[in-house]
């Protein structure tokens, strides 16, 4: 499903979108932030334990700057880098329920393979650094110290699964608009053959 601009049809606006997008400095600027927050709350939570005795402000300014690295992420990197958005809602039956955005396959084609590159390794190294650290209060027995890894790698890891799953969405749907369009083509391509006899 195309994003919002493009289900207007307004042509002018997702060409300028796709230009603002394009951009150089406004890609090396989301890039930035996206890992300025990834950095910072692995930076913090490894470096307070030398300025802090309080687990309480560890806690909450760790599992803060992680939070605004979900958010970053989820919202605005993950839209301008790779075309990807994803969401969870809860139905009225109180299930959940995925719902998934990207771009159309002509934008998705004009992406930069580089950005797309960062994006995902830096989803995924995240990730794995903080299951090393995880490991590591494990071996140290911080049980206190595991529920912030556990916290921040839950964040880290639902980004990565709903990247993923809206990857294979968008993967889905262009095979589908391809296998109609060649059916479509293919059965006018008959009625025609066949009108002319």
């Amino acid at each position: 499903m195309p994003f919002p601009c493009s289900l207007q049809g307004k042509a002018i606006i997702a060409d300028l979108e796709y230009y603002l997008c394009s951009a150089i400095l406004f890609h090396c600027v989301i890039l930035y932030f996206m890992f300025f927050w990834q950095a910072s709350s692995l930076a913090f939570y490894i470096l307070s334990t030398l300025f802090f005795d309080s687990f309480v402000i560890i806690f909450v300014v760790t599992v803060f700057l992680a939070a605004l690295d979900f958010w970053v992420v989820k919202n605005v990197s993950g839209r301008i880098l790779v075309g990807l958005r994803w969401w969870n809602e809860i139905n009225d039956e109180g299930e959940s329920v995925w719902k998934f955005e990207s771009l159309d396959q002509e934008s998705m084609a004009r992406m930069n393979k580089k950005d797309s590159w960062l994006f995902w390794w830096t989803l995924y190294l995240t990730a794995v650094a903080w299951i090393f650290l995880g490991i590591f209060s494990l071996i140290r027995f911080e049980a206190d110290y595991l529920l912030v890894v556990g916290v921040c790698l839950t964040l880290s890891l639902a980004n990565i699964i709903g990247f993923t799953k809206c990857r294979k969405d968008a993967k889905k749907q262009f095979q589908q608009f391809a296998t109609q369009t060649i059916a479509s083509r293919f059965t006018s391509g008959l009625q025609s053959a066949f009108s002319v006899v």
